[in-house]
Parts: structure tokens; C-alpha cells; sequence
């Protein structure tokens, strides 16, 4: 097995780091972006996708195109988007972009606009397809091809790699046999990055998070941008009320076509204003953490499970 399940983690010896400027909790924003690299039957995939759509599940029969989830998924791309780039744009905040390589390709004018900003770019895949359903010849190339798209749109390398929803069981050793990524975010195991072993390389591991997400606001219990901003600050204040024990990440995870609709934006703009001058936080890049990591928690000499 590729994957060695590690059940134990840091248990009650988590790193005592600080931060960059003292804080103890970092908050990433992490900004999805897939519009037009989904399932589709233009693309050949014989069905049109409508995961984390305002639909709970499919209506149109498969085979035929869904031209309703189509155009919710073509929302993210041409509004949501933009109002979600103009906030942080405004407010001076970091962002990290998982990108889908043929959604920046379908996309100029978002490709350019990211490419004119300092925001840090992980590859989200080729397409927004899941890799445990690829074959490991196919995965392989889609995971070269997402650099090389990403790189050549964008002007940088993507330094992470991050799939939809879970890897497959070769996916983290293809990502290190590629060579040109830094780490991977395929996991939801622990609130701080840590080292695991590839083939007896060590490798980093920045973990995500399917909670302080907002794929709650689709087909899930919370219906308002309030609610999702109120756990949001909860879920911060819960990080910084174990600051005196150890240092926690946070990740928030958007979706253009979700977060990126006013009524739900009002909630992201509550936590923005808890969260940007507070003494605890530091917002940061995806990129930043792991550098800070690596920098500060270098890898073990002895090898590690994976």
C-alpha cells in the first residue's frame, strides 16, 4: 500500500512554533476554482456534473446535458468570482488559488487577473475529476499536464497539488515522482502540516479541511452566509483558545460558485473582520506555511510512515 494509515499523529507533542509576528493560529483562504473543468458531455464524460450545485441531486437523466447545472457551475466563473476577487483585492488579504489547470485555460481574463496578484497557485488537478477513478497511466499525465498548464498560464509553478474530494492510493507517490511539487493538501487528518515518507523521501503534507468549508452551503444544514461566518468565527476562536498549548491552522475553503452569491459573501465578510487585525491570526498563503513549516520544522532524519 502506498498509504500507511497513521492513527497517532502528534498526539499531545504538537510542535511549539510560532507563527511569523507572534500569532498561533494561521488562516488560509483557499479559493476553488473548476468552473468549466467538470464532468460534462462536451467533454466526452457522458454526464453533466452537479456537485456543490444549488441542486441536491441530479434531475436530468444521464446522457443528457443538465443545462441548469451548467449554468450554476458558469455562475462561478463569470459573477462569483469577481465579487470574491474584488473583496480580498480591497481588504489587502492573501489567497491561495486551487486551480483546475483547463478552468484558468477556459478562462483568460481570471487567469490574468490571478496571474497579476501575489496569490500562491496549487493544481486542483487537470480537470475536477476524481483521481481514484483514473487508472495510474492517466493520473500520472494529469498531474504533469496540471503543472505545466498552471505554470505556462500563470507565470509561476504551482508549489502544492490538491485533487477533488480524496487521492487515490498511488496519487501522493506520483506527486513526488513529478518532481516539481513541494507537498500535497490531499488529506483532513490534523490542524497543522506534518512530514511523511514517499519511498523513503520525506515528504510535506499541508492538510485541508471539508469543515470550515463552504460546500456546508450547499444540499447541507446551513442555508445562510451568517450561519457559515458565525462557525467560522467559532472555529477560529476554538484555535486560538489552545494558542497557549500549541500553534493550529485554518483553512477556509470557497467555491466561486458557491461563496461567491451577496447573501452568502456577508457571512465571509464577518470572519474577514474578526479575523484581520486579531492578534492571534496570521493570514497567510498556503505557500507561506509551508515554507515557515519547513523552515522551522525540518524533516525527521529517521524515516517516517506514510
Amino acid at each position: 500500500m502506498d498509504h500507511v494509515r497513521d492513527l497517532v499523529g502528534y498526539s499531545s507533542a504538537s510542535p511549539d512554533i510560532s507563527w511569523p509576528n507572534g500569532g498561533r493560529v494561521a488562516v488560509n483562504f483557499v479559493l476553488n476554482y473548476e468552473e468549466g473543468s467538470e464532468y460534462s458531455i462536451g467533454d466526452g464524460d457522458g454526464k453533466s456534473d452537479t456537485v456543490l450545485t444549488e441542486v441536491s441531486a441530479p434531475r436530468v437523466p444521464v446522457g443528457q446535458r443538465d443545462l441548469a447545472a451548467e449554468s450554476m457551475f458558469e455562475y462561478g466563473s463569470r459573477v462569483g468570482f469577481w465579487r470574491l476577487y474584488r473583496l480580498f483585492r480591497e481588504a489587502g488579504l492573501p489567497m491561495t488559488v486551487f486551480a483546475s489547470a483547463l478552468a484558468l485555460e477556459r478562462h483568460p481574463e481570471v487567469t490574468q487577473a490571478i496571474r497579476e496578484t501575489d496569490w500562491d497557485i496549487v493544481c486542483h488537478g487537470w480537470r475536477w475529476v476524481e483521481h481514484y477513478l483514473l487508472d495510474e497511466a492517466t493520473e500520472r499525465d494529469h498531474i504533469a499536464r496540471g503543472y505545466e498548464v498552471i505554470k505556462r498560464l500563470v507565470g509561476r509553478s504551482p508549489e502544492g497539488f490538491y485533487c477533488r474530494y480524496g487521492p487515490s492510493n498511488a496519487t501522493r507517490r506520483l506527486v513526488v515522482e513529478h518532481g516539481g511539487y513541494s507537498y500535497d493538501s490531499d488529506a483532513y487528518n490534523d490542524d497543522l502540516p506534518y512530514w511523511c515518507s514517499v519511498g523513503g523521501r520525506p515528504h510535506l503534507v499541508i492538510p485541508y479541511s471539508l469543515v470550515t468549508n463552504d460546500a456546508k452551503l450547499v444540499g447541507g444544514p446551513m442555508v445562510t452566509g451568517r450561519a457559515f461566518g458565525e462557525f467560522l468565527i467559532d472555529s477560529f476562536e476554538g484555535f486560538a483558545a489552545e494558542a497557549h498549548l500549541h500553534p493550529r491552522m485554518m483553512s477556509v475553503g470557497m467555491h466561486t460558485r458557491i461563496l461567491g452569491h451577496p447573501g452568502r459573501l456577508a457571512g465571509l465578510r464577518m470572519f474577514i473582520d474578526h479575523v484581520k487585525d486579531h492578534k492571534e491570526a496570521w493570514i497567510c498563503r498556503r505557500n507561506d506555511l509551508a515554507r515557515h513549516w519547513r523552515a522551522h520544522v525540518p524533516p525527521p532524519t529517521a524515516e517516517v510512515a506514510a
